[in-house]
């Protein structure tokens, strides 16, 4: 008998029709719906005292798309989730991960059913009062709770009990979303979703948080840090461009089955274009000698003989229906094609036009120390950029590496040390922050003096559809947003990329795309950034503030 643990160990694709074939045998109560277009294959399960297949939170034929538009964003969703499960949430931007967590949050009206013997709750929450103390924050939140309990998960976090009796709002970013996820996991029967928690939190911060997420159960996690993700899930959800996947283990192992699976199907569609060729060339001939062979019933052999127009006829006859059967078997192999590739991520190349400085030496600071208000913000920097340098700050929140990076701009900083700073060095900057930009790519792209077929290519590469490509920019989804300032930054014409966490909001497979832009053109660049993975993959020289 193939057991559970038996399937864990093989690959996801054999796994999908190994429980096909379970499912098959089940009652229909316990049987999953997955004929629909959006229908998940499972690839684990959970089993009850009987043997069947079951799970507590079931979703069944949920369809749901916004007032007004014309378009679905999910139709006929089905498929079943374990509340015991520490379950990752991936996708490109815009796909609907956020909705969708919203959806099972009751926040929006949708056909179907979604049914559960939990409460979800959703991060982030809304706080009524930020000027309250954070220990009434915690306290509304889980009212059940006992104030040692509040205590205990904010040390497991590694945060200071100290921070209950002051003010919500004095708070750092990265604090305020460790006191709500704490108090989200004391909320008796909940089970969590959390979405993108990891924006204010720096690298110290994140491992801590994965170490605390490992260690509880019960939630769906929306984040692109693959680090992240791996060090404190066990399933992954997909939503693919045409469906959404359930799969067993974390997002590595999840990534390494998509590329084997993608692989597998990229291989088969070659062999069936080659396939179809070769059919499409064999029934033409077949067709070809078929109608001459008719034709000769009509004339006379070389002897001065009539043909025997019964034999001719009928030989036309076997090449035409050779022709019929080549015909047929070359739609079959092209409607098999069709059915490849669906889910396969296209993400074309990247390309940056960075300008050559005219001396090596870009910039350098020299022992720079930065004020604010008297106080310093960053001590004791020293760094240098050249040709292709791509230097990446880390440091823990606070630590001023914003600061460094508004100097290099040239904001009025105070400071003392030494800057120099090479004359007419053309600089790209992108804030942290995403603005509120209320215009469309077109008008963006005029506003700045840039091309606008490159800003459009370059999104489309990243993700985009033909159709997000007309909205206007304030309807974006935060992530789109990101990639939009992104994009704005590889058209601008400069010789120093000066980025202030570019990847907050983006999404994974767009985050390994720009690393590749980044490998391959080698741009002089200054970052920061909190995903360990890409200051590892693309950082010539990390510094530690």
């Amino acid at each position: 008998m193939m057991t559970d643990k038996t399937m864990a160990a093989l690959p996801a694709y054999f796994c999908c029709a190994i429980h096909d074939l379970r499912c098959a045998s089940m009652p229909d109560l316990f049987r999953a719906p997955y004929r629909s277009r959006f229908a998940p294959r499972l690839y684990s399960t959970a089993s009850d005292k009987e043997g069947f297949f079951i799970s507590l939170i079931n979703i069944s034929n949920l369809t749901f798309a916004f007032d007004g538009s014309y378009d679905n964003i999910f139709e006929d969703v089905s498929f079943h989730l374990d509340t015991d499960w520490k379950t990752g949430f991936v996708g490109r931007n815009g796909r609907g991960k956020t909705t969708f967590l919203k959806l099972l949050a009751g926040e929006y009206k949708y056909s179907g059913h979604i049914t559960a013997a939990v409460d979800f709750k959703y991060f982030p929450f809304p706080i009524v009062n930020k000027s309250a103390q954070t220990l009434d924050v915690a306290q509304a939140c889980a009212p059940e709770a006992d104030d040692w309990e509040i205590c205990r998960e904010m040390n497991l976090l590694g945060l200071n009990a100290e921070l209950l009796y002051r003010p919500f709002i004095t708070l750092s970013g990265g604090e305020q979303t460790k006191v709500m996820l704490a108090s989200l996991f004391l909320a008796q029967d909940s089970f969590l979703l959390i979405d993108e928690p990891t924006n204010h939190l720096d690298m110290q911060g994140r491992e801590k948080l994965g170490k605390y997420l490992n260690s509880k159960k019960g939630f769906i996690l929306v984040s692109h840090d693959r680090a992240f993700l791996d060090s404190c899930t066990d399933h992954t959800i997909s939503l693919n461009k045409q469906n959404i996947e359930l799969h067993r283990g974390n997002f590595s192992s999840w990534y390494e089955n998509k590329q084997r699976q993608d692989n597998l199907e990229k291989h088969k569609n070659e062999k069936l274009k080659k396939e179809i060729r070769r059919l499409n060339e064999s029934a033409a001939q077949a067709s070809r000698w078929s109608d001459k062979t008719e034709k000769s019933k009509f004339g006379k052999g070389s002897s001065g003989l009539k043909p025997d127009r019964g034999f001719v006829g009928k030989k036309a006859a076997k090449l035409m229906k050779r022709s019929t059967n080549l015909s047929k078997r070359r739609a079959a192999a092209a409607e098999e094609k069709a059915s490849l590739l669906k889910n396969t991520e296209t993400t074309g190349d990247l390309k940056i036009t960075q300008e050559q400085y005219k001396s090596g030496l870009l910039l350098a600071l020299e022992n720079v120390n930065i004020f604010y208000s008297g106080k310093t913000a960053a001590g004791g920097v020293n760094l240098k950029i050249t040709e292709g340098s791509r230097i990446a700050l880390c440091g823990a929140n606070g630590s001023g590496k914003s600061s460094v990076l508004k100097l290099i701009c040239g904001e009025n900083l105070s400071y003392t040390g030494r800057m120099i700073k090479g004359g007419d060095l053309k600089i790209s900057y992108l804030p942290q922050d995403i603005p509120d930009i209320n215009c469309t790519l077109r008008e963006l792209a005029q506003s700045n003096n840039i091309d606008e077929s490159l800003l459009k290519s370059i999104l489309t590469n990243l993700g985009f559809t033909r159709g997000q490509l007309g909205k206007n920019i304030r309807d974006f989804s935060m992530g789109q947003k990101k990639k939009t300032l992104i994009a704005k930054c590889l058209c601008e014409r400069s010789n120093l990329l000066v980025w202030d966490e570019p990847l907050n909001y983006i999404d994974i497979f767009s985050r390994m795309q720009i690393e590749e832009l980044i490998l391959k053109f080698k741009p002089a660049m200054i970052y920061t950034e909190h995903d360990a993975s890409f200051c590892q993959n693309t950082a010539t020289e990390i510094i530690r503030l």
